[in-house]
């Protein structure tokens, strides 16, 4: 089961950089095709911001589950705190999973569930009733980004746990 756990984290993370990849490359053809259309011909297409802009929220999203898989978050001031120490690890391990669960679990949900509970009144559906304006395309195809990146997060997180040098922290820390 650890090893199912693994590789599906890693062959969705694979899959997933090509779509990031791709998705960065629309957001720039886009940009330069409004700023050409802008500047040389005064005329830019109405549709190149908007897909500029969902590609933008897919992209972030998306980098956020890669950044994760491979732990490698901003740190914005590594010098200021110290070294934590190695018998630390296993609970400062247990805290971050905590405060990821503490984020991600109520998203998921919410993204489904209303907040008196109920399908209907959730995120994605009250997404799937409105309709990006330029683009002519249900908005639920930008907002399912959101509970996607979630949900591959959720993944990278089980898989974390279940990697050799996590059991090896824990045998570690129980001698």
């Amino acid at each position: 089961m650890r090893q199912i756990i693994i590789s599906a984290s890693d062959g969705i993370h694979s899959f997933v950089r090509r779509v990031a990849v791709f998705v960065v490359c629309l957001m720039f053809i886009t940009v330069m095709i409004q700023i050409a259309a802008r500047y040389i011909f005064s005329a830019p297409p109405v549709w190149t911001e908007d897909v500029a802009r969902y590609a933008m929220v897919w992209t972030g999203l998306l980098g956020a589950t890669l950044s994760f898989k491979t732990r490698s978050d901003a740190v914005l001031m590594e010098s200021v705190f110290p070294k934590r120490p190695h018998f630390l690890g296993l609970c400062a391990d247990a805290i971050h999973s905590a405060a990821v669960l503490t984020f991600i679990l109520p998203v998921i949900y919410f993204c489904f569930m209303g907040l008196r509970g109920g399908l209907a009144k959730g995120y994605l559906a009250r997404q799937s009733g409105l309709t990006a304006d330029t683009l002519g395309i249900p908005m639920v195809w930008i907002s399912v980004s959101v509970p996607l990146a979630m949900i591959i997060i959720l993944l990278h997180l089980a898989a974390r746990w279940a990697s050799d040098s996590s059991l090896k922290k824990i045998e570690a820390q129980l001698e």
